[in-house]
């Protein structure tokens, strides 16, 4: 394989295929993971797929950064590709002024009406690449090239949950309240993470997602349904 193996401390080793956010990279860092995964390779406690490499944890009483190297690259040498299967989720989001308070000045700069703004968000097919920053916030995939703007110059110190930022060529939802620099295009009631649950982040690298446009009053129905637990996120799986 051509991947750069970089040690990260006594405890981790990082995989490393390119330099860019791209589909191409993305694909290769969620295949190794999930050969390793899948292969059970010894000593190994995690992976943790980014934009462009893959860090795999592990136990240093049971394997060393060495061994380690070597037996992915014997596991990449001998596996045969097969086709993924990830989730595609339908996240409801709300466009409107009260959710959405940087649409208008999106729609200025980059030349469109805001209903222009809110359809190519909403009909574009997102890839998750990541989740970082906080706990469960995804980093997702691409943005179309009319929305593509620089972050913020004045980051704002708190960002309200479920809302959905623009940046460069990725879109995101904060799961919590948080600082930060993206343009604010919507927001999701719909809960991205919980540390109650089996799994706490609801998206996962390499799932789908799909904004679907809801009203104002819409928002604020299923927000308590998801409040009382009464709302559960429409999924299915796809074949990639």
């Amino acid at each position: 394989m051509d991947g750069r193996f970089l040690p990260a401390g006594d405890t981790a080793l990082v995989v490393e295929f390119g330099d860019e956010i791209d589909r191409t990279l993305s694909e290769r860092v969620l295949r190794l993971s999930e050969q390793i995964r899948s292969a059970a390779v010894a000593g190994v406690t995690e992976t943790v797929p980014t934009f462009r490499s893959l860090m795999v944890h592990y136990d240093p009483l049971a394997t060393t950064g060495a061994q380690l190297a070597d037996d992915i690259r014997a596991l990449v040498g001998s596996a045969g590709s097969r086709a993924r299967r990830r989730r595609l989720w339908r996240l409801l989001a709300c466009y409107a002024p009260a959710c959405a308070p940087d649409l208008a000045a999106i729609a200025e700069r980059t030349g469109l009406r805001a209903a222009d703004v809110i359809e190519r968000h909403a009909r574009t097919r997102f890839h998750v690449y990541m989740i970082g920053f906080v706990p469960g916030y995804p980093y997702m995939g691409d943005l179309p090239a009319e929305l593509r703007l620089a972050r913020r110059a004045d980051p704002r110190t708190r960002v309200p949950a479920g809302s959905i930022g623009i940046a460069s060529s990725l879109t995101a939802v904060y799961p919590i309240e948080s600082p930060g620099g993206w343009h604010l295009i919507g927001a999701t009631p719909v809960r991205l993470f919980d540390p109650s649950w089996e799994h706490p982040s609801l998206l996962a690298p390499g799932d789908a997602v799909r904004f679907e446009p809801i009203s104002l009053d819409e928002y604020e129905s299923i927000r308590a349904a998801v409040a009382a637990g009464r709302y559960t996120v429409p999924s299915e799986e796809i074949e990639l």
